[in-house]
């Protein structure tokens, strides 16, 4: 099974200016990013960025690096840049890894790529894991996702979906709860085909008002296979206080 990684990495961050280069443990936040990427077994791991300084800080730690537009909107159009710059074939699979993800587990890298592959159907693939606590099922920044039987996107929100009607569980029934609320993993795996159509679509109004980009293939009738994550996937870099924690959790060993 063959498929290409590309990690997009921007400097301007609004929240967190210059994230991919932070310090985390003696090491940029991004080479821990790239060094889980060729560990999950892709054929390639791009780093695509528009900055110089990500670009030589990435090439020092032997990363591949390509230089993409700075008038991208979005991380998934420097990588539809890099997919036609690499000239991959329709079919050629390619996963979506967050720069600002420095603990992501290899094995779920994997698991995104091989689900595409394996439900030709779906044009896209991503990931989600069950929300134990009620902090994070009514927390904005924790992206719900609500499937059908057959384990499709019906919808992705910052809200609480599916909301009871009644009244809300108590945070230690969560992990029992039905329906089980899932939290969506914000990694993709596209075809490259697929890929370049879809950055050819306007964004559409509810990607616009969630600010959820995955929106914009389900306005679009496309098809996104949601797996239940196989390991847990810990929460990401948003924030200097996010890279506090993690600095503290590295350092810690935990």
């Amino acid at each position: 099974m063959s498929f290409t990684v590309v990690i997009p990495a921007r400097y301007a961050a609004s929240r967190l200016p210059g994230k991919p280069l932070a310090d985390l443990g003696g090491r940029p936040l991004l080479q821990w990013v790239y060094e889980r990427a060729v560990a999950s077994g892709a054929e390639r791991v791009v780093v695509a960025t528009d900055d110089a300084r990500i670009q030589s800080v990435a090439t020092g730690f032997g990363a591949q690096v390509m230089m993409t537009a700075a008038s991208h909107r979005s991380g998934t159009d420097r990588i539809a840049e890099v997919a036609q710059a690499l000239s991959l074939p329709d079919e050629a699979v390619v996963v979506n890894v967050q720069g600002d993800e420095p603990l992501l587990p290899p094995p779920l890298i994997r698991q995104v790529a091989n689900d595409l592959l394996a439900h030709p159907a779906a044009d896209m693939a991503t990931l989600s894991q069950r929300i134990v606590t009620l902090s994070e099922l009514t927390s904005p920044h924790a992206v719900k996702v609500v499937c059908d039987r057959a384990g499709y996107a019906m919808y992705f929100s910052r809200a609480l979906i599916p909301q009871p009607r009644d009244e809300m569980p108590e945070a230690e029934h969560l992990a029992e709860a039905d329906p089980g609320w899932q939290r969506h993993i914000g990694m993709y795996a596209y075809r490259a085909g697929f890929l370049r159509a879809f950055v050819n679509w306007p964004p559409c109004p509810l990607e616009t008002t969630e600010m959820l980009e995955q929106l914009r293939a389900l306005w679009n009738g496309a098809t996104i296979r949601v797996a239940e994550a196989c390991a847990p996937a810990p929460a990401g870099v948003d924030t200097p206080e996010d890279l506090e924690r993690l600095r503290r959790q590295v350092s810690s060993g935990t």
